[in-house]
C-alpha cells in the first residue's frame, strides 16, 4: 500500500512536500536503522537523529525502486516498426547504483547502442532501462549484461553494445581508498560482437564530445 504524506500546514518553510512510500516497509526498515544507530554507539533519540531511521528507510526504497519495474515493458511501451538499420547510440546516461557487497553507491555513465532489425524504441526508454536495472543492489558486471540482454531480447536487433564507466565508493571511501579509480565494463551482441569495425565505430562515437 502506498501512502502520500503531504506537509500541508506543518511546514514552516512554506512549501508542500509530497512523499510516496510503502508505509509498512518504511516502518519496518526504520526500526532496523534505529537499532543500527544504537549498535554503532549513537543516541537514536537525539534531535539530529530522531527522524533519521525514517529518512534512511525512505531513501533505501527510492534507491532500490528498480525491483518493482519490468525493464522489458519499458521498451515495449514505445516499440515501433521502422526500416532503419544503422547504429542508434545513447551515450552519457547518468547512472547511480548500489554495490551489493557493501551497499555503498557507485556512480558513472552508461553508453548504449543497438542496430535495429525492424523495430526501434523511444530514446528515453533506453535510459529508463538502464535506470531500472541500476536501482537495485548490483555489481557493475551484471548491470552491464542485464541492460544488454533486455534490449536484445525485447527488440531483437542486429546487435547491442553497452559500456559502463563508474566510480565505486567502496573503493574510494573504504578499503583501498583509491579516489580516482574508474571501472569500465562492456557487453556486446550480434554485429558489435562479430564485426570489429562496428564495435570500433561505437567506441569512437562514445569517446567523442557532442560538439
Amino acid at each position: 500500500m502506498k501512502v502520500i504524506n503531504s506537509g500541508l500546514g506543518h511546514n514552516p518553510e512554506g512549501y508542500n512536500r509530497i512523499d510516496e512510500f510503502n508505509s509498512e516497509i518504511t516502518e519496518k526498515l526504520g526500526e532496523h536503522y534505529k537499532e543500527i544507530l544504537e549498535l554503532i554507539g549513537e543516541d537514536s533519540q537525539r534531535e539530529g537523529l530522531e527522524k533519521t531511521p525514517e529518512r534512511v528507510a525512505k531513501a533505501m526504497q527510492f534507491l532500490t525502486q528498480g525491483y518493482g519495474v519490468d525493464p522489458a515493458k519499458i521498451l515495449e511501451s514505445a516499440k515501433f516498426k521502422e526500416k532503419y538499420q544503422q547504429m542508434v547510440v545513447v551515450k552519457d546516461i547518468e547512472l547511480y547504483s548500489m554495490c551489493e557487497h557493501h551497499m555503498l553507491p557507485f556512480i558513472g555513465k552508461a553508453h548504449i547502442a543497438y542496430i535495429p532489425n525492424g523495430y526501434i524504441t523511444g530514446l528515453s526508454k533506453i535510459a529508463r532501462v538502464a535506470e531500472a536495472f541500476a536501482r537495485r543492489l548490483q555489481v557493475q558486471e551484471r548491470l552491464t549484461v542485464q541492460i544488454r540482454d533486455c534490449i536484445q531480447d525485447t527488440l531483437n536487433p542486429l546487435g547491442v553494445a553497452v559500456v559502463i564507466e563508474a566510480q565505486h565508493l567502496c573503493m574510494v571511501m573504504r578499503g583501498v581508498q583509491k579516489q580516482h579509480s574508474v571501472t569500465t565494463t562492456s557487453a556486446f551482441t550480434g554485429e558489435f560482437l562479430n564485426k570489429l569495425e562496428t564495435r570500433q565505430e561505437f567506441i569512437n562515437l562514445i569517446g567523442k564530445p557532442l560538439h
